[in-house]
């Protein structure tokens, strides 16, 4: 008997989420189950499709739920709530909580409900993580339906959220060990929470040459080239890779740079960290032979500019907005760097690893599960300019360095990392959970 399932997607933009997403619809058998897709926004794929386009091309029925907005008396309540609790986060969060969960979350999960009820559905299958899924879980429990939330990346919960996952969720797919460890010392009962990583295509080829991207922004043949890629959002972290570059190339100037870091609260002299291997010494010309490229778009690009502007890197670092072939502009450039705070398990980085990129990404949840420290990228202390700094002059330094790593992500990423072995492991789990 064919199961109907109902995904709930709650995102407002493209993300890695999304292709992870419709890599899965692409390739489900669908002998078992029929796909109804609710969104809440219809955002765009930019300068190319939407979700709603894309949804449909793969065969799946697409909704877009009309929600109530909030009254403006609940808007100066919530303004009011943020200005009264100033001095502390959490009550400040919690009292702006309750005010969303009595004026949107219950009325949005009745209007998911009264939807499950009409299109008979078994299953609701959740596309983010349970504070933004909540309406979900409550709307599954509610029509007396099992709940399946895909967790992308870790976040923090209040005890109401804690306790309604561990009540009424039936599983919860983390996309990394890290990722359903946060989760689990926050209170979630470990027999919610299974782990399957994220998977790449490993047959997947770039569209486009790299010598037409590297011509298009004026990249010189003797240039290494760094790769950033994801939304431009304050956890990204990618003011700490235009710091990093503004003092590497100060090293090759002999300007002695210095940086407060939150590492130490202190200056950093960078001309004197180069790591404990010293192969980022003596960069010296080469220092001034690299080049950045920022692919992505977001609410922190003037901030990142004007950042640019005052390290003095306009034509060094370039924010190339959105591409949605990011593989391609990967595949051009010699270094891919995540300097994120948090994650679950970038896909980005598998993309850099496919393509023969060593990569140098935070200590994090998910980062940490795909580099191999020294093997196939480097690893760093989440905000640490200097240790940032050196790994990246460790790379532009050794052609050899980066070959070696490359190759070594290669042949992990196609071992342990496939499409398929993601999309059999999501599917067995949509099995069980829908009985």
């Amino acid at each position: 008997m064919i199961k109907n399932i109902l995904i709930l997607d709650t995102g407002k933009e493209w993300g890695g989420g999304t292709n992870s997403l419709l890599a899965l619809l692409k390739r489900i058998d669908r002998t078992n189950f029929k796909f109804t897709a609710l969104f809440y926004d219809n955002y765009e794929m930019p300068g190319k499709s939407d979700i709603k386009t894309e949804i449909e091309k793969l065969g799946v029925d697409f909704i877009l739920l009309k929600r109530r907005p909030l009254p403006s008396a609940v808007k100066i309540l919530k303004e009011l709530s943020r200005v009264s609790f100033f001095f502390s986060r959490k009550l400040r969060k919690l009292s702006v909580f309750r005010l969303e969960y009595f004026f949107r979350i219950k009325k949005d999960a009745d209007d998911i409900e009264k939807l499950i009820n009409k299109l008979e559905i078994a299953l609701i299958y959740m596309n983010n993580q349970p504070s933004t899924n909540l309406e979900g879980i409550m709307a599954a429990h509610n029509a007396g339906i099992r709940s399946l939330l895909h967790s992308r990346i870790e976040t923090d919960l209040n005890s109401f959220e804690v306790n309604t996952v561990n009540k009424w969720l039936t599983k919860m797919i983390c996309v990394s060990e890290g990722v359903k460890d946060y989760f689990i010392r926050q209170g979630v009962e470990p027999s919610k929470c299974v782990v399957v990583h994220n998977g790449i295509d490993i047959s997947t080829t770039p569209a486009i040459s790299p010598d037409k991207i590297r011509e298009e922004f004026g990249i010189k043949e003797d240039e290494v080239v760094i790769a950033a890629v994801g939304s431009l959002v304050k956890r990204k972290r990618f003011n700490d890779l235009i710091k990093a570059i503004s003092y590497i190339r100060g090293q090759g100037s002999g300007v002695r740079g210095q940086i407060k870091t939150e590492e130490t609260g202190g200056q950093v002299d960078m001309t004197r960290s180069q790591g404990s291997r010293g192969k980022g010494q003596g960069l010296g010309s080469k220092a001034n032979k690299i080049k950045c490229i920022i692919v992505g778009e977001g609410p922190e690009r003037d901030r990142l500019q004007k950042e640019i502007e005052k390290n003095n890197l306009n034509g060094v670092i370039i924010l190339a907005g959105f591409k949605a072939d990011a593989i391609s502009y990967i595949n051009a450039m010699d270094i891919l760097v995540l300097p994120s705070e948090r994650e679950g398990l970038p896909r980005v980085i598998l993309e850099a690893m496919l393509m023969g990129k060593p990569v140098v990404a935070s200590r994090i949840a998910g980062p940490a599960e795909l580099v191999v420290d020294e093997q196939t990228g480097f690893l760093f202390k989440t905000g640490s300019i200097k240790e940032l700094g050196s790994h990246i002059s460790n790379l532009i330094s050794s052609p050899a360095l980066r070959k070696n790593m490359g190759e070594a992500g290669r042949k992990r990423v196609t071992e342990n990392f496939s499409i398929g072995k993601y999309v059999d492991a999501v599917e067995k789990i949509l099995a069980e959970v829908a009985g």
